[in-house]
């Protein structure tokens, strides 16, 4: 096992390098420039989207612009925003925050492309069902002589959203914040435990994802606002209390982002704590990665620029806002200092709360671990069955559901540094050819952002 974590560590380490994070924020930067910050001036219309007021119910797509929200925060709202940040804390030191919020930023314009592109370029699976996807922007937007590309992106897909790593945190959260304090398990107890704890979680899983994309967006649309809600109450709570030591430790997040003094990154100073905070903001919020364009492109709409209005509302919300709230919460609470003792991920998030509300905040942290990670889990095998389906035929791809339901079980008996570094791998591989695909559409995809706002602006005066 050590040898495959070290080989893994290696992989992504080596993706997670200087031209993968020019390719992400250089690519989100360059879409902030060419469209002169347009994204940024469309979030009235994102809000009015949310409302439910422009939904075409005749359209091609299965879910509305809500759901379709819901559904791709489902998949990065959680444990990208509790475990994902005390990771990055915990490797690359609290500097590694300030990288998260560079890639929420230029993230905003990312998602507005890729997401725009998505629908442009929707194509027809085997079945002769609509479907969208990177693999199919590739396909439909840049024609055949590319589909090695597309090929690429739905292999990498397979990779990035296994549900390893969120079942791997939620048996974490379960086993080390609740049950051992309390003795109801003993640490000799524990492996027996993740496999048996792991065979529940799979069965909850199987039961959602055998109803389809319908289900899930349902699902996550109850789901996904109440617990952010109930996660941001608690964290302006612990804030609250601890609001003296927050300037402190905004100071301390902007001046390691250029030092670097806490990483503890395979990759030390300046460059390190980039790559960790990069990766991890990645993770978090998923620009430029392309599951957000595998969820948005399931929405009901005929207008490609609203679907990519509504996806860059996700970079704010979990990264921008909830990300920073648990970076906070875990440094004012003095809980990032136990990191090197071995406390990581949802883990040290838990330890923060218990700190800040005492015994009712590792139950807080579990319920949220517990719901967030279960609803990421819901979207990743929709996810996965589209890279399958794009593969080998969408005839094939309900046997997915099967493989997805035996590696919850797997993740759980899994060690967080090999599932980390595995996904990480898979998001960098998957980065590659969606950011590469839409930058070479971006002129289409202005052009379609321009001639959406003319006839908006038309509707608006009456013409």
């Amino acid at each position: 096992m050590e040898a495959i974590e070290n080989a893994l560590s290696a992989v992504s380490d080596f993706l997670w390098g200087p031209p993968l994070i020019l390719l992400l924020v250089g690519g989100g930067l360059f879409f902030v420039i060419y469209s002169r910050a347009l994204p940024y001036l469309l979030f009235p219309i994102a809000f009015r989207l949310l409302t439910g007021r422009y939904d075409q119910h005749d359209a091609p797509g299965d879910i509305n612009y809500f759901q379709a929200l819901s559904t791709a925060l489902s998949g990065t709202l959680g444990l990208g925003n509790i475990a994902g940040v005390a990771v990055a804390i915990s490797m690359g030191g609290p500097g590694a925050v300030f990288w998260m919020w560079v890639t929420a930023l230029v993230g905003v314009a990312t998602k507005f492309f890729t997401c725009t592109a998505g629908l442009m370029y929707r194509g027809y699976d085997s079945h002769g069902k609509l479907q969208g996807g990177t693999m199919y922007t590739i396909r439909e937007g840049l024609g055949r002589k590319w589909m090695p590309l597309a090929v690429f992106f739905a292999l990498a897909g397979l990779i990035g959203t296994l549900p390893i790593f969120q079942i791997n945190q939620l048996t974490e959260a379960v086993r080390d914040a609740i049950l051992i304090p309390r003795e109801v398990i003993s640490e000799d107890a524990a492996g027996t435990f993740n496999l048996l704890f792991g065979i529940g979680v799979a069965a909850v899983v199987a039961l959602v994802i055998f109803g389809g994309i319908k289900r899930i967006g349902r699902v996550a649309g109850y789901l996904v606002p109440s617990m952010v809600v109930l996660y941001l109450a608690c964290a302006f709570v612990i804030l609250a209390v601890n609001y003296a030591a927050i300037p402190e430790y905004l100071r301390l997040i902007f001046a390691d982002a250029f030092r670097g003094d806490y990483t503890q990154a395979a990759i030390g100073g300046l460059l390190g704590v980039m790559i960790v905070g990069i990766r991890q903001g990645a993770f978090s919020n998923e620009a430029g990665v392309g599951t957000e364009v595998l969820a948005m492109t399931a929405t009901r709409s005929r207008e490609p620029v609203r679907v990519g209005t509504v996806a860059m509302v996700g970079p704010v919300v979990d990264t921008l806002i909830v990300c920073t709230c648990t970076a906070l919460v875990i440094l004012t609470t003095g809980a990032w200092e136990l990191m090197d003792d071995g406390v990581a991920g949802a883990a040290l998030t838990a330890t923060a709360f218990s700190e800040a509300l005492g015994p009712i905040g590792p139950w807080i942290v579990t319920l949220l671990v517990v719901v967030f990670s279960m609803s990421t889990m819901f979207t990743f095998w929709y996810y996965g069955a589209k890279c399958l389906g794009f593969l080998i035929g969408a005839e094939y791809q309900h046997w997915y559901k099967y493989f997805y339901t035996a590696l919850v079980i797997g993740g759980a008996v899994a060690t967080v540094e090999a599932v980390i570094y595995l996904i990480t791998t898979g998001y960098g591989l998957m980065a590659i050819p969606t950011m590469i695909a839409t930058l070479i559409l971006a002129p289409k995809v202005m052009q379609a952002a321009r001639y959406y706002l003319v006839r908006l602006k038309a509707a608006e005066r009456g013409d």
